[in-house]
């Protein structure tokens, strides 16, 4: 599980220092979100959980007259977020919950998330304040992970750190949303419409460069349930860890690249 207090904290900090690397992984993804979005016409825009901003700066910049908010519970985020964003003036960011933000005037007809919307407490008390803060006609797009299972490197990763299997009910986390049917119902329930859920496969790049198992051992380090691991895992475990997750690596190394397949869902809604 990932909650709120973890990404105002460690979590958060360490995706706003690697950002690069984070929205490295998640490139091929992030292009699919842009092209889904690009039929749809919008003067405000709320990016829901932005992290540090690459989708919420990618809209203003193909968007140069709609407003832009991108906003996140992490302040490290928020902070990484408005430094990137300083020559886009259509774009500002904002920390807030978006369970429970809004702003006077300021009603988005598009909403967007890039894998942001995992985490609430109560997804539908979320989803329904979202819808009630849209404009009418308001379009939702967002992108979430399917099962750890398709997912490779989380599914690994599990393995090796003997992770048990998740329990029934929701849990907040990166894999919550991957029951394509607890999400139609979810968003029914917050008075979505039209829900479409439709898979999406991507390359997600853990490493580049000379050495790209290095460069993928210090980002998994850092990110992701490997980091969770290795920061609980005994003095006396941790190099044996380290090893394994080091020939984990190896194995899914392409030339200069550590690659992995990676399963998610585009889920599109709108507010009637």
């Amino acid at each position: 599980m990932t909650g709120a207090s973890e990404w105002q904290a460690d979590v958060g900090r360490n995706w706003a220092e690697l950002y690069a690397l984070t929205d490295r992984c998640f490139g091929g993804l992030t292009q699919r979100l842009l092209d889904r979005i690009a039929d749809f016409e919008a003067r405000d825009v709320l990016d829901v959980g932005c992290g540090a901003g690459e989708v919420s700066l990618a809209i203003a910049r193909t968007r140069p007259h709609a407003r832009v908010i991108g906003l996140d519970i992490s302040p490290d985020l928020i902070a990484a977020a408005t430094h990137r964003g300083t020559m886009h003036p259509n774009a500002s960011f904002e920390l807030g919950d978006a369970a429970q933000w809004r702003r006077e005037g300021f009603a988005p007809d598009l909403l967007v998330s890039r894998h942001g919307v995992m985490f609430f407490d109560d997804p539908v008390a979320a989803f329904s304040h979202l819808n009630a803060i849209a404009a009418p006609g308001a379009n939702l797009v967002f992108s979430c992970f399917r099962s750890a299972r398709e997912n490779r490197w989380a599914a690994d990763i599990a393995r090796m750190i003997d992770q048990p299997p998740p329990g029934e009910g929701y849990v907040p986390g990166p894999f919550a949303f991957a029951d394509p049917q607890f999400v139609e119902a979810l968003l029914t329930a917050a008075g979505w419409a039209g829900v479409d859920i439709a898979p999406v496969d991507f390359a997600y790049v853990a490493g580049t460069g000379a050495d790209p198992v290095a460069d993928a051992r210090a980002f998994f380090a850092r990110i992701g349930p490997a980091a969770r691991a290795l920061r609980e895992v005994s003095p006396e475990d941790r190099p044996a860890l380290e090893a394994r997750i080091g020939e984990w690596l190896e194995e899914h190394r392409s030339g200069d690249m550590v690659l992995f397949g990676a399963a998610a869902w585009i889920v599109t809604a709108r507010r009637d």
